[in-house]
């Protein structure tokens, strides 16, 4: 398979992907599973048992399982069957003018996100060897992440990826082995958590995982390179439960027990944790951190590229190839590593996360409701998407910063709404019965 540079219209989000650009399920497959190592999943489990109690986090992420699942079945088989990225689909859902938005706030997301996950590794590297500055981890962190991206999905992400699975896996093993050998079998790990639990404290654990919603977005961009003949495999298995049961439930479980039997020092977060790891595997610890972190920044960091490339094309009429948007990415991610703005991309991540979700509820509103896609050219502005995706951000808006109770149906009834009135408006306007592919 040519690589990214030899052929940019394979992976360009601009384009539908071509039948020559189809993988086969195991390639997909592991360069997909990149997206289940991050030290983020192992902390938000901890965290949420921490604030509601490690039953209630297990329960609200064997639910975020189910609907995941479920969710990404759908979009999965959507997008391998018609090849669309989300830049595309979303110009259907919203218009041209619209679609910008979507882009934007994906590929600022995936920056985010990777800015957060290499921090980890830099913070890491600085504390083990303390001679080497977090300002030149980060750039040693940046330095090696966007070249790992320049073949594209298909001809070395699989590889990369795959290679390093097993070493995640044995890596998360062997933490919580080592902990047991340094501190004992902690059995008391289930109870970890306030001492009286509030109720409905699970409602709350799984209202937080939909904050993540934006690994729908991630499903459509890689699953549009799966073969048609694989479809219900892929959404029943490699973008189903099955992914979702090792990214959600065994590494939140492994950072209960991790932290519950861990001694920490201040309030516990991605950093202190891996310090802990560090303290209990050294070196080691430092290679597990580097392979967790290096897998999911490889999608971070392809996603982010071609979502930007997408985004200034429609923008600003900006052609240019997708190794000169990685190179800006990668710019951009080793300025937020060194600026002290963390506390503002949380921020930035809360209120993008509740127009992914709105995103969410109007392309599933889309796939299940049957809408023939339109021929040619979608116009400007798509008023029905458009009307379906602001009014559930809205609202989500709202519920998000009234706070109290209230906060946790932010998300869902942000879901709920921008469905709803979706397909009502499809309806409204006569939506055709039937579905058409691109």
């Amino acid at each position: 398979m040519a690589s990214l540079s030899q052929h940019p219209e394979v992976d360009s989000s601009v384009t539908s992907a071509p039948c020559h650009a189809r993988m086969g399920r195991m390639s997909l497959s592991m360069a997909w599973w990149a997206v289940c190592s991050a030290m983020f999943y192992i902390v938000v489990g901890a965290s949420l048992a921490l604030a509601y109690g490690a039953r209630n986090a297990i329960l609200g992420m064997l639910l975020s399982v189910l609907c995941y699942g479920l969710i990404n079945a759908v979009i999965s088989r959507y997008a391998i069957r018609t090849g669309l990225s989300v830049a595309l689909f979303s110009r259907v859902l919203f218009g041209s003018a619209g679609s910008s938005l979507a882009t934007l706030i994906f590929f600022s997301t995936a920056i985010y996100y990777a800015v957060f996950e290499g921090s980890v590794i830099a913070v890491a590297l600085n504390h083990l060897y303390p001679g080497v500055s977090y300002s030149l981890a980060a750039l040693l962190v940046v330095l090696y992440s966007v070249p790992l991206i320049f073949g594209g999905v298909q001809h070395w992400l699989d590889r990369f990826n795959g290679v390093l699975l097993p070493f995640y896996l044995f890596g998360l093993l062997a933490a919580v082995v080592l902990s047991i050998g340094e501190y004992g079998y902690q059995p008391q790990w289930l109870d970890f958590g306030p001492a009286d639990p509030p109720a409905g404290g699970w409602w709350e654990c799984f209202s937080a995982y939909m904050g993540v919603w934006v690994l729908m977005m991630f499903t459509f961009d890689y699953a549009r390179f799966g073969k048609p003949e694989d479809a219900t495999w892929h959404g029943r298995w490699n973008f189903g439960m099955p992914f979702y049961l090792v990214t959600f439930l065994l590494n939140g479980m492994a950072g209960i027990y991790l932290v519950s039997s861990i001694p920490q020092e201040g309030t516990l977060s991605e950093v202190t944790v891996v310090l802990a790891i560090l303290k209990l595997m050294g070196l080691w610890g430092l290679l597990f951190v580097w392979v967790t972190q290096t897998r999911i920044n490889t999608a971070n960091y392809y996603l982010a590229t071609v979502n930007m490339q997408a985004f200034f094309l429609e923008v600003f009429r900006l052609r240019a190839p997708a190794l000169a948007w990685a190179v800006v990415v990668g710019a951009v991610a080793y300025a937020l590593m060194l600026a002290d703005v963390f506390a503002w991309l949380l921020k930035a991540l809360a209120w993008q996360g509740v127009f992914v979700v709105a995103w969410v509820g109007v392309a599933l509103a889309h796939i299940l409701g049957k809408v023939r896609l339109p021929a040619g050219e979608p116009g400007r502005l798509n008023g029905a998407g458009l009307s379906a995706w602001f009014c559930g951000a809205l609202l989500g808006f709202v519920l998000m910063e009234m706070g109290g109770s209230l906060q946790s149906f932010s998300a869902p009834l942000t879901f709920l709404v921008s469905a709803g009135v979706y397909a009502g408006l499809r309806r409204r306007r006569g939506a055709q019965p039937s579905i058409t592919s691109v």
